[in-house]
């Protein structure tokens, strides 16, 4: 295991290195000279300050952020046992239905029904976000899978309307959120999925839960505490100055402070690049939350989701038992350590609990409470934090059996969006290069500016014939392609693989410890998985002594 410290001698994050490769802890060369044209992360400090605190800031609005971090433990310490004996969740057992496509990964996400086990994560105010939602909205809906708005989209929306209602003013109409939920709905079958409204604290005080309930017609809300990157609320550079205004007065911080004389000075002189959004972290007690829910229940909220991460394992301990004691119908958990906006590079290295044993805390967690009140109701489970693949997703899956019932995702589909959309672009232009060509595995006879949307994405065809009429995205096809033809399919033959045909089927079983941290990790919160070596170990015994030799 390669050990990784937070300070490096290079980040490709923040856009530093030093002038030798042998630095020390401390992130510094062994001898740091005055004439140094390199800029380590302490010399890009000395100048830009702040800055050098999150990803690099040219790449805001474009760019999603992870850490390279090596957390000691991952899903990749896990091995799937595959079976040859019998298929289990499907009903004529014989060789011509026993294949891959007849495995039915259908799933819930609360009471909503599922095509596939994926829910894109809150993705709010950020402009990656933004500037993508089209294709994530539309490629979401496609799929038949949910998608959550995030937090602030109400609050950063420069045409939102609002008006007094006591201490802060009250949203009555937006531009953005009416937008972002149309954009699903356009392609929505009006059962599988649903898209899912977000709030922090700004968002309680603009009364947006109110607002999506009563004109919207969103039913489907999510309280959220905090994400795995980060403890703190969220963050977004703001490019003009009458914006970073705009948002002080609705109640935001705004750094530096926009309503100071000399920071305008200073703006108007080209010193200061942009200013930065803050949201609250916001306060919570046990009495508030379930308080909260119930009130939202008489609303008229019909899925109700809370969403957390970053705490500490008594905090995110005490959020589980809410969302139990609260009856809630979802409840995310989002490990350590990636972006979507503008996230601490600190916090996404050194913070929050890693995926997996968030994983590993979290059904150690229920199995508690099943084990205290057999009865209890226990939410679907979604989590989330940099998984991008179908192994991923089925080790995800059985190590959470049977309370995960769903992966959360925003990096990965924003790549997928993002890429597509670009893609999109260079055929409309007839800028692809022969190098792209010869990625997507097309012969070299091939000429690049002849590339159709028809040959670049293979689901185009089947979603053209199915809506005639309609000019699809491409952000949205990259989605929808990510979505349903690679993960949906590499789904499916992982689950023929383990010859179970339906994904509620999976169990613990179903994977093996091939490290002894994994091994430490599930033994202490009493997961049952086995190592390679001990797993099934009286079964072969019995086989291997039952035999006629």
């Amino acid at each position: 295991m390669t050990k990784f410290s937070m300070v490096t001698h290079r980040s490709s994050m923040i856009g530093t290195r030093t002038r030798v490769e042998d630095s020390c802890e401390s992130g510094l060369c062994p001898i740091c000279t005055y004439d140094c044209p390199v800029f380590c992360e302490v010399s890009k400090s000395a100048l830009r300050g702040r800055e050098v605190l999150y990803p690099m800031r040219e790449y805001f609005g474009n760019s999603t952020a992870g850490t390279p971090k090596d957390f000691g433990f991952s899903f990749g310490d896990f091995q799937i046992q595959f079976e040859v004996r019998g298929a289990k969740g499907i009903a004529d057992v014989h060789e011509d239905s026993v294949i891959f496509p007849n495995a039915d990964i259908s799933t819930f996400w609360g009471k909503i029904p599922q095509k596939l086990p994926f829910v894109i994560a809150g993705l709010g105010s950020t402009y990656v976000a933004k500037r993508n939602w089209d294709g994530l909205a539309m490629g979401s809906a496609l799929a038949g899978t949910s998608i959550t708005v995030g937090e602030n989209v109400v609050g950063m929306d420069p045409n939102a309307h609002f008006e007094n209602g006591g201490m802060y003013p009250k949203v009555v109409d937006t531009e953005d959120m009416k937008y972002r939920v149309n954009a699903f709905r356009e392609y929505w079958d009006g059962k599988h999925g649903d898209i899912i409204i977000q709030k922090n604290v700004e968002d309680t005080r603009l009364g947006v839960f109110d607002y999506v309930l009563s004109k919207l017609d969103c039913t489907s809300l999510e309280i959220k505490f905090g994400q795995g990157a980060k403890a703190i609320g969220g963050e977004v550079r703001l490019s003009s100055l009458e914006r970073a205004q705009l948002l002080q007065k609705r109640g935001y911080l705004v750094i530096p402070d926009p309503s100071n004389p000399s920071v305008i000075e200073e703006w108007n002189a080209g010193l200061i690049p942009d200013f930065e959004r803050h949201s609250r972290v916001g306060l919570s007690s046990t009495e508030d939350v379930l308080e909260e829910i119930d009130q939202l229940r008489s609303a008229g909220a019909k899925n109700l989701f809370i969403k957390t991460g970053a705490y500490r394992p008594a905090a995110t301990a005490w959020i589980i038992r809410l969302a139990v004691e609260g009856k809630v119908d979802g409840l995310t958990l989002d490990g350590a350590g990636g972006g979507t906006g503008m996230s601490p590079v600190s916090m996404m290295n050194e913070g929050s609990i890693p995926t997996a044993y968030l994983e590993a805390l979290t059904v150690g967690c229920l199995d508690m409470i099943k084990k205290k009140t057999p009865n209890a109701k226990i939410p679907t489970v979604a989590i989330a934090g940099g998984i991008s693949n179908e192994t991923q997703i089925f080790k995800s899956l059985a190590m959470g059996a049977p309370y995960v019932t769903c992966i959360a995702m925003a990096r990965a589909p924003i790549t997928a969006a993002m890429k597509a959309k670009n893609v999109g672009d260079w055929i409309e232009e007839k800028s692809v290069s022969r190098g792209m060509l010869s990625s997507l595995g097309f012969p070299k006879e091939k000429e690049p500016d002849t590339l159709t949307l028809a040959e670049a994405f293979v689901e185009y065809d089947q979603l053209k014939r199915k809506f005639p009429d309609k000019e699809i995205p491409p952000s949205a096809l990259g989605v929808y392609t990510y979505f349903k033809s690679k993960l949906g399919t590499g789904l499916k033959q992982l689950l023929a693989g383990v010859r179970k045909f339906k994904l509620d089927l999976l169990s613990r079983n179903d994977i093996a410890c091939i490290s002894q941290r994994a091994i430490d990790v599930c033994s202490h919160w009493g997961l049952d998985i086995k190592s390679q070596e001990d797993l099934d170990l009286e079964l072969v015994k019995k086989e291997i002594y039952s035999g006629n030799y």
